[in-house]
């Protein structure tokens, strides 16, 4: 399986961090020993002293397909998870300042946290909600609506690079209000109102 992570499909997260808007879907990759699975405790690597929560909505592709026209995208999924991009901020700037691929900041071990469970989309509105609290204080704040890249949009433009098979994920972006996480804090999503994942940095 495959875990596709866009970047910068949130107006509000491009500025906060000084990005260009892309004028296209911009995606890089994680492998599948990124996924942290069954609420388990995030273990603070040794490598950064600067990693950052990405809270975003995730698609599970449940068909197989390549070249997908927009129209016909949403057929390839029929549920949405939540999850974490942690992003090792610190050598993520190295990297940028040299031209060099960020798989060092973003694809290390546990930087995929995955809900636990995901929801049917029939099930939820058309444009969804979604949160994150930090120590039980709210810190990102997002709605499916303001995706620069529609999901669907996303599912068509990637499929015209490789084949979606069933059970990739694709990570669809994170809104503004990114932060430092440290040992010892708690995090919890929310899908709507529904609690998606709960889990504790060691």
């Amino acid at each position: 399986m495959k875990i596709i992570c866009i970047g910068r499909n949130y107006l509000d997260h491009a500025k906060e961090l000084n990005n260009k808007v892309p004028e296209k879907p911009m995606f890089f990759m994680k492998p599948e020993t990124s996924l942290l699975l069954k609420n388990r405790p995030f273990y603070y690597p040794g490598f950064s002293k600067e990693i950052h929560y990405e809270t975003e909505i995730i698609i599970k592709i449940d068909k197989l397909g390549k070249h997908i026209d927009e129209k016909f995208a949403h057929r390839y999924y029929s549920e949405i998870g939540l999850g974490i991009d942690f992003t090792a901020r610190d050598l993520q700037k190295k990297c940028k300042e040299k031209g060099h691929p960020w798989e060092i900041a973003k694809a290390f071990e546990h930087s995929a946290p995955v809900s636990e469970h995901f929801i049917n989309k029939k099930d939820l509105p058309d444009t969804v909600n979604f949160r994150l609290e930090l120590n039980e204080n709210t810190v990102q704040n997002g709605n499916t609506n303001d995706m620069i890249f529609s999901v669907d949009k996303l599912i068509s433009y990637i499929s015209q690079f490789f084949t979606l098979k069933i059970g990739d994920l694709i990570f669809t972006g994170t809104p503004a209000g990114v932060g430092q996480v440290k040992i010892g804090d708690n995090l919890k999503g929310y899908i709507e109102n529904k609690l998606m994942f709960d889990f504790d940095i060691k």
